[in-house]
């Protein structure tokens, strides 16, 4: 897959005097959505190429969007809808901004007129502010899952009780689990094992 898209790629810039791209990546999350907004909007801002990724088992198979930055090269522009369907969380759309820049690729999202380029000042501004909202999501995300192992230890669900985890208490490890947050950690927090937490996150 990575040969031809870099064939097409060359074969692209050698037509066109190397011409930097607008490079689409669209994202539908449910079964209920369809990508035609996304793509008529990436269309519209001039994006020559648009890969795309459908909802999926997982939330961490993203081959559409592995393809894009596999795609891209040094002063392309990676454009999206809406923050929202590039990162799973501000975390992880920090993560995947930061490899971006250290590749010379910029970042685009339509919807809120962002751009994040760490070549520029106004980039760099963006960039940090972006990291510090990330590091305040995962804080609060820490919070919750403090309260939640109080709550679960004040119930005695917590040393050889797990089978009783709520949906709550499991949507709230998915969030840690999508987080980035180790599985080791959380098992650890909540005074469980790690085959646990996988059971339940698997449940539910």
């Amino acid at each position: 897959m990575f040969i031809y898209i870099s064939a097409f790629k060359l074969w692209y810039n050698s037509i066109n005097g190397g011409i930097k791209m607008n490079i689409g990546y669209a994202r539908v999350s449910t079964g209920l959505q369809n990508l035609d907004l996304q793509k008529d909007s990436l269309e519209k801002y001039n994006c020559e190429k648009i890969f795309t990724d459908h909802m999926s088992g997982s939330k961490r198979e993203r081959p559409g969007l592995k393809s894009a930055i596999e795609f891209s090269r040094p002063g392309d522009t990676i454009v999206v809808w809406r923050l929202d369907r590039l990162g799973r969380n501000m975390e992880d759309l920090i993560n995947i901004v930061n490899s971006l820049n250290n590749k010379g690729v910029s970042f685009h999202s339509l919807q809120e007129n962002i751009t994040m380029d760490k070549s520029s000042s106004t980039g760099q501004l963006m960039f940090h502010l972006f990291a510090a909202f990330a590091e305040f999501e995962r804080n609060l995300i820490l919070e919750r899952s403090a309260a939640g192992r109080e709550a679960a230890r004040a119930r005695g669900r917590l040393g050889g009780r797990p089978e009783k985890f709520s949906e709550q208490d499991v949507k709230l490890l998915k969030t840690l689990v999508e987080s980035g947050t180790p599985i080791k950690s959380i098992a650890d927090s909540w005074g469980v094992s790690r085959t646990t937490i996988y059971r339940y996150i698997n449940k539910f």
